[in-house]
């Protein structure tokens, strides 16, 4: 009896120790769960990154209606972005060719020089950064209009390579609307218009595309 009573006594620690032990695994598991965002505080913190970048950056905000009535050009000594209803923010450096009828058409190729910067870091705990300026060859995409939408299909450059995602960043072609062979433009894109890797991870990004051609 009392070698059975002794046999009791110290299972107790024992049973004690793996209880604390299964707690501490909850404990982790659920602080595990704490750490993954909702959609929404995702979107929150994307709002907070666009926010601060444009307040870093010192741009000044104007509204589609400005845009349209300053001939739908924006002031770059005012470091001026108009905020389109896509979300996209759009600063037209320099609008290109002075031929009115040198835009973008359907089943152009579009060729161009870029960077691309995430205002939020990834999971490695910095913030991405790609660009082809200093590359032999530049991005090649061609542009195709519907009835309902345009698109865009990478075929050839950086952007493919890195994202293995032929698919154009819907941000990347507006512009194209109020553009001509040539042109340069900056933009913040929202992850809803960027590429899949933006749309699935919830990033923004800052873009600077120059020498926009079209090749008919």
């Amino acid at each position: 009896m009392n070698h059975l009573h002794a046999m009791k006594l110290k299972m107790k620690p024992l049973t004690l120790l793996c209880s604390l032990g299964c707690l501490l695994l909850l404990s982790g598991v659920i602080a595990a769960c704490d750490d993954t965002k909702t959609y929404a505080e995702m979107r929150e913190d994307e709002d907070d990154a666009i926010a601060a970048f444009i307040k870093d950056s010192a741009i000044h905000v104007i509204t589609q209606t400005e845009f349209f009535d300053n001939d739908s050009t924006t002031d770059v000594s005012k470091n001026e972005y108009v905020q389109l209803t896509s979300g996209v923010y759009m600063q037209i450096v320099d609008k290109g060719s002075s031929n009115p009828a040198d835009t973008v058409r359907a089943n152009d190729i579009v060729l161009v020089r870029f960077e691309e910067q995430a205002l939020l870091e990834n999971s490695y705990g910095y913030k991405s950064y790609i660009s082809n300026i200093n590359h032999p060859d530049v991005d090649e995409f061609k542009y195709a209009v519907t009835s309902t939408q345009i698109a865009g299909t990478f075929t050839k450059g950086v952007m493919v390579e890195y994202y293995s995602d032929t698919t154009v960043p819907a941000g990347w072609l507006i512009p194209l609307t109020y553009v001509r062979n040539n042109a340069h433009v900056r933009l913040i894109v929202p992850s809803k218009m960027g590429h899949s890797y933006a749309m699935q991870n919830v990033y923004p990004y800052y873009y600077d595309l120059r020498k926009i051609k079209f090749w008919k």
